[in-house]
């Protein structure tokens, strides 16, 4: 057994004991994957944290449905990061999909959690309305000549090359890549540890968007467990009885998400709220800039 962790703030960090299945580095980063009793099998990426067998629910059903099901028949969706496969595995689930594309940039990250992690995944890869492509995400959306219904950004932190899908180049460019009910999704840090990062993408994404609306779902093993979620659109419908009516059609089945906290999960705490006004007390005591 080998002891591994995250650290989340100075002088606090999440341990944890586990065997220590696979290492390597790639051209991008450092890869490792532990068995762990309590969480299963855990992905770390440049130590940290990205993904559990045990908990991927908890992220992946509020990172993917609440988009999916705000639109009224998503067809194209495109996936940028996610090399975990659970995005994708969660957006096949929607009948409405005809072709979902992940766009990971490692592909080393694929083919260890296909070998280390199957069941995130599942069969996602190998089905037919599913297409991978080992490209810059950034690169690829400013490319690409198709009109996406749902873009979902499966990123890790805002460190390191990751940066630039909080930033609003990216988000512009991915407005100029949606359909006329287009809505972009993006995971958006630890409100708790990572409050800049946070109050940022949101002011970056409402620089293309006229709707951008933050939510919060319950993570276990990421830091804080709180954790955010940015969606944005022309117009974003937060309605319980409508994603309920398109659950049931599509015959969606979850173990987190609930039509309830589909529109629960966008009333905010009030320190998130002072977070997304730029009030929020460590911005007012310390010196603030908002950018990443």
């Amino acid at each position: 057994m080998v002891e591994f962790g995250e650290v989340a703030t100075d002088g606090f960090w999440y341990r944890y004991e586990g065997e220590h299945l696979h290492s390597e580095r790639t051209a991008y980063q450092q890869i490792d994957v532990y068995e762990t009793k309590s969480f299963g099998r855990v992905l770390v990426l440049d130590g940290l944290l990205q993904t559990t067998e045990e908990d991927e629910f908890c992220y992946h059903e509020m990172l993917v449905h609440v988009p999916m099901l705000a639109h009224p028949a998503p067809r194209r969706v495109l996936i940028i990061g996610g090399g975990d496969g659970g995005s994708l595995r969660h957006v096949l689930m929607h009948p409405t999909v005809e072709r979902a594309v992940m766009c990971e940039i490692d592909k080393r990250v694929v083919e260890i959690c296909r070998t280390w992690l199957p069941s995130v995944s599942g069969s996602a890869f190998d089905a037919p309305r599913a297409e991978l492509v080992i490209a810059d995400g950034i690169r690829y959306v400013a490319e690409s000549t198709e009109q996406w219904d749902v873009v979902i950004v499966d990123s890790s932190d805002p460190i390191g090359p990751g940066v630039d899908l909080f930033r609003a180049p990216f988000y512009r460019s991915v407005a100029e890549h949606l359909s006329e009910a287009g809505l972009l999704c993006v995971q958006a840090c630890s409100p708790f540890f990572q409050p800049i990062e946070l109050h940022t993408a949101v002011r970056n994404m409402k620089e293309s968007f006229p709707d951008v609306r933050v939510y919060l779902g319950c993570v276990p093993t990421y830091p804080g467990t709180l954790w955010a979620y940015a969606i944005a659109g022309q117009r974003i419908e937060v309605d319980a009885e409508a994603a309920a009516a398109r659950a049931r059609e599509r015959g969606i089945e979850t173990r987190y998400w609930t039509p309830e906290l589909h529109s629960a999960a966008f009333v905010l705490p009030r320190f998130v709220q002072a977070i997304l006004e730029g009030t929020y007390p460590r911005f007012l005591s310390e010196p603030f800039v908002p950018d990443l």
